[in-house]
Order: C-alpha cells, then sequence, then structure tokens
C-alpha cells in the first residue's frame, strides 16, 4: 500500500501576525481541529457559494456542525460590491461580532469577495481560507489582497487583509471541471516562469498525473507554489516592489477579462494569454531567449486549448492594460521573464511595444 505524503506547513511571516498554510489530503476533514491550533476561536461564520456548497457542503458541516452558513453567487461576474453587501446584510442580521471568524469555502472569487468583507465589517475580522479550486490553492488565498472588480477594471476596489490561516486539501479539486483545473495549472506555470525552473519543468513531466487529480503530483506543485508567493508576500506584503513579480501575465490577463466583461475567459486562462505577451514583450527586447518562449508556448499548450482572442482588437486590449492597478505615476510596472525561473521589472514598455505582442500572440 502507497502511503500519502505528509502534511506540510508552510509559515507565511507576515507583521504583525505570521500565519500558516496548511496543506494535507483530507484535511477538509481536519479543519476544525485546524482551527482550534491555529487559535481561530468565536464564532465561526461559513460563506461558502451554493455549487461549492453542494459538492462540499456535507464535509464541511461535519467538522463544523453549529457555524451559520452564507451562501453567494461565484464567479467573475459575482465578483462585486452586490456581492459583499449580501454578506454584511447576513451578518448584521446574525448579529455577528468583532470576536467571530470568517471561514470562506471556495474558489479565487469567493475568498477575494468573503475577504474582503471580512476586512471591511466591523472594520474588520478575521478571515480564514479554504480553497477549493487549484488557482485559489496556489494563488489567491495566500497574500491577503481581497476585493472586487470595478466595470472599468479588475480588482479596482480592495484591501490588505492577511488570513488567519489557510487550509488547502488537495483532494478537494477532483470535482473540478477540467477546464478550471487547467485555468489553475497556468498560475502554477506563472511561478515556474518566474521563479523557479524546477518547477517549471515538474509540471512538464507531471502533465498527466496533474490532470489524473493524483495527491501525490498535486502536492508538491501546490506547496511550491505556496513557498513562492509566501517568501515573496513576506518580503513585500503590500506589493511596493517585489511582490509584483506575482502580476507575470496578469497585465494583459486582467485587460484581457475586462475588455471581455468577465464572461469569457477564466482567470488562469487570461493569465495563459498574459504570459504569451510578456515573452514576447521580452524576447522583442533581447531579454527572454525565443528558445524560452518557445517553451513556454509549448507547455501551455500541452496543458489546453484556450479560448480564441482572434477577434479582440489590439487597440481595446492597449487601452485597458494602462488602465492596470499596476500604473504608478503614470508608469505601467510589466513583468518580464528573462529566463525560465528568472525575471524583471521594467517601467518603459511602450504602448509600440505592447501592440507588436499582442498581434504576435493572436489579437487582432
Amino acid at each position: 500500500m502507497v502511503l500519502p505524503l505528509p502534511a506540510e506547513q508552510i509559515l507565511v511571516q507576515v507583521p504583525p501576525r505570521p500565519y500558516a498554510v496548511e496543506i494535507g489530503a483530507g484535511h477538509l476533514a481536519r479543519l476544525s481541529a485546524l482551527l482550534d491550533g491555529a487559535g481561530v476561536g468565536g464564532r465561526r461564520v461559513i460563506v461558502s457559494s451554493p455549487l461549492v456548497w453542494k459538492l462540499h457542503g456535507d464535509a464541511v458541516a461535519a467538522t463544523l456542525p453549529d457555524a451559520p452558513v452564507i451562501l453567494v453567487p461565484d464567479g467573475e461576474r459575482h465578483k462585486h460590491l452586490q456581492s459583499v453587501a449580501r454578506i454584511y446584510d447576513a451578518l448584521v442580521k446574525q448579529q455577528v461580532d468583532r470576536g467571530a471568524a470568517l471561514v470562506g469555502v471556495g474558489g479565487g472569487v469567493l475568498g477575494d469577495v468573503s475577504g474582503f468583507a471580512a476586512a471591511t465589517y466591523l472594520r474588520g475580522i478575521d478571515i480564514v481560507h479554504v480553497p477549493t479550486t487549484l488557482l485559489a490553492q496556489v494563488d489567491s488565498a495566500i497574500g491577503g489582497k481581497v476585493g472586487v472588480n470595478h466595470p472599468l477594471g479588475k480588482n479596482l476596489i480592495g484591501a490588505f487583509h492577511q488570513p488567519r490561516l489557510v487550509v488547502i486539501d488537495p483532494l478537494l479539486v477532483a470535482t473540478l471541471p477540467r477546464r478550471e483545473f487547467r485555468a489553475g495549472l497556468y498560475e502554477v506555470v506563472k511561478y515556474g516562469m518566474t521563479s523557479s525552473r524546477g518547477l517549471f519543468d515538474r509540471v512538464g513531466r507531471s502533465v498527466k498525473d496533474l490532470f489524473k487529480r493524483d495527491p501525490d503530483a498535486l502536492q508538491p506543485v501546490i506547496a511550491e507554489s505556496c513557498g513562492i508567493k509566501a517568501d515573496v508576500v513576506a518580503r513585500d506584503e503590500r506589493e511596493s516592489g517585489q511582490r509584483r513579480v506575482l502580476n507575470f501575465g496578469h497585465t494583459a490577463g486582467h485587460a484581457l477579462e475586462a475588455i471581455t466583461k468577465y464572461k469569457r475567459f477564466r482567470h488562469g486562462e487570461a493569465v495563459g494569454y498574459g504570459m504569451l505577451v510578456a515573452a514576447e514583450v521580452g524576447v522583442g527586447r533581447n531579454r527572454l531567449a525565443a528558445s524560452d518562449r518557445d517553451a513556454l508556448t509549448s507547455l501551455i499548450q500541452r496543458l489546453g486549448p484556450l479560448p480564441s482572442i482572434a477577434d479582440l482588437e489590439t487597440g481595446e486590449m492597449v487601452v485597458a492594460m494602462r488602465r492596470d492597478k499596476k500604473v504608478v505615476d503614470g508608469r505601467l510596472h510589466y513583468v518580464l521573464a528573462t529566463a525560465i525561473g528568472e525575471h524583471a521589472v521594467v517601467d518603459d514598455v511602450t504602448e509600440t511595444e505592447l501592440a507588436e505582442a499582442l498581434r504576435r500572440v493572436g489579437f487582432r
């Protein structure tokens, strides 16, 4: 009999209160004990979505039987202030006070919305993230960035609000549709492309086992991705410098989501295109070898087809990219990969460069 991998703990060393990311197959069943171990006392209020609750609600309720449940719609189309207001309404009606903690059970959007509600209700209560999608497990559940979209741009309304605890169970991604799972893998590729040649190569070697949702293949990939993000967040919690590396592929990715009204692309798919655009900018500047760009393109293609972009205008993309929240004093801070596993941040990418890169990727 093959034993499962032992559970792992990654500490996110942010002042004044570092927190743990607990990673292990079967952790959902241990959620109450993990909350107790992290000192998350008081009242616990679960925030989830109808679909996630249908899939995992019985398991969550078995470990937190007395916790009230608030269900809000999920998906980018519902990542707005109205969803946050629904959580406020339920909390007020249930007379939830500052000693309580929200437990967000769901994907990236659910985590962002419940986290923003926690950051702003009564000027801040605790949030615990239990991410149920691969993308949320490797990225959005860690680091404290919470918020909602504005019609003119993604994540323009938000806050920094670090969780008390993150609980990751690789078994939860078994219920994901293949497209949703694949979207999370693009975020893993992001970490490999900017920070770890080993992770990049591991994904390439493990594609078949990853798509089988094999926990022994998933856990090392999740743990290394979380470790990279935890290290970056500890050094730059508020995205004043080093944390910008996490935005590799996100400038064009966020623009792509915005111009299609968040209806056409999964976030990871948009980041996949964004990485291809950034790679083209890097090659055009002689900062990235064409062979490394080709390796990135090949890996993204192996993970599966991306939705078509052939009908989308380059000019509209450039305008949307200039609205990005990474524009500071009129200058866009843009992350380039300079080799597989290495990166640089520049602030002098021109609109001409962006337009040329977008066309090479396939925009009209």
